[in-house]
């Protein structure tokens, strides 16, 4: 996402830490905690900036009340906190009669268990206010709820700064492929730009291990789910933003697992602008100037991101790449674990287990697998000597 708004725009960065000499196409930066709404209001004085833009699920709300402070444009903090709280999700679906998900907060065991007999099982155990299906469990029957329960409960990330007494939430289990949509809201009006199917594993967690994008996915013109995005939207009264939305396509038609007001993670927008032309990054740029983004979509083939998990928990020793091997479609590659790096898969750790992703592009999402499956195949995780 940097790499492209620095290419069109002075950027000033304010970051945990002190960022590298080798930043030199910055315009400055700033080591401040982005967490903390006041500390970058202080430490933004003397700086003539022109809007506020922020893509990390975790900083999102204290980068708007940052834009509120400054007076730049913004989604309204208010209507970040409703879509990072869950629960605030959900109930405002209800109250305006869109598509509606069984909920209920809780704070103990007791109470989801008479919470999951109202709604039915299987149901789904989730972190109130985390990101990334981090703890996100599925339970289907009282005992493995009353297993998982004080797991998920307890579940922190050291980012997320959000507490709530009833910090667990019940819902309904949604049938049916996940999904996620990357939209631009104007004005209220809602329009999806790129589509990304949903590779899960280790259940009963949802691990998102892989993400494919069509351009011409058939879901971009589906009646059933533009609705949805309208009515979500205007729920949690969302004008103006781009927004990464997640669903389940059900037996019922499209329900919401939540909506977020910014781009997908995972290097999702990179697909999309591979398949579209559309950079997520510079409408999110324009959008923090207050500006109508210029969306010109250009519908190109497919292309689809994997990531790589060792078959068990394991010590690093070495990450190897038969680039002989490699097909001619892997369009981007990465090694993400070092030497050394402990890898415990879910549910010990989430998403920290990956050690090497890989993004291709094709014809069609089955010719992209097929290259997926090609470029696993010239990848070798060696273990550590004496890991077992």
């Amino acid at each position: 996402m940097l790499e492209s708004v620095v290419k069109e725009y002075r950027i000033w960065i304010f970051q945990d830490e002190d960022i590298s000499q080798a930043e030199r196409r910055l315009a400055g930066h700033t080591a401040v905690d982005t967490l903390n709404a006041d500390a970058m209001i202080e430490a933004a004085r003397g700086i003539p900036a022109d809007g506020v833009l922020c893509w990390d699920e975790t900083r999102i709300l204290s980068s708007a009340r940052l834009a509120e402070a400054l007076g730049l444009s913004t989604v309204p903090s208010g209507v970040i906190a409703t879509c990072r709280d869950k629960l605030a999700t959900r109930q405002a679906l209800e109250l305006c009669g869109g598509p509606t998900v069984a909920a209920v907060a809780t704070g103990d065991v007791r109470d989801a268990l008479a919470a999951a007999d109202r709604i039915g099982y299987p149901v789904v155990l989730k972190p109130r206010a985390l990101v990334g299906s981090n703890g996100t469990t599925l339970a289907t029957d009282p005992g493995r709820l009353a297993a998982a329960f004080d797991a998920v409960a307890t579940r922190t990330m050291r980012e997320v700064r959000e507490r709530f007494a009833e910090s667990v939430v019940v819902e309904e289990y949604l049938d049916g492929p996940e999904i996620s949509v990357d939209s631009l809201c104007w004005d209220g009006d809602v329009t999806p730009v790129f589509i990304a199917r949903k590779h899960l594993a280790y259940p009963p967690h949802f691990e998102e291990v892989g993400h494919t994008v069509a351009a011409t996915d058939s879901l971009l013109r589906d009646p059933g789910l533009l609705q949805a995005l309208s009515e979500v939207h205007a729920a949690v009264r969302m004008r103006r933003g781009w927004t990464h939305t997640e669903w389940r396509l059900t037996a019922r038609g499209p329900r919401l697992v939540e909506i977020n007001a910014r781009s997908g993670g995972d290097l999702i927008p990179y697909l999309g602008r591979l398949v579209t032309g559309v950079d997520a990054a510079l409408v999110a740029a324009s959008l923090a100037l207050g500006e109508r983004p210029d969306l010109r979509i250009r519908p190109d083939g497919a292309a689809a991101i994997r990531f790589l998990y060792p078959e068990r928990d394991t010590i690093v020793g070495s990450v190897q790449i038969n680039r002989s091997r490699l097909p001619a479609a892997v369009e981007r590659l990465e090694i993400l674990a070092s030497p050394g790096q402990r890898l415990l898969l879910p549910p010990s750790t989430h998403v920290t287990c990956r050690y090497l992703m890989v993004i291709v592009t094709g014809r069609s999402p089955a010719e992209c697998a097929n290259v997926l499956d090609a470029a696993e195949d010239a990848v070798t995780l060696i273990p550590a000597e004496g890991a077992a």
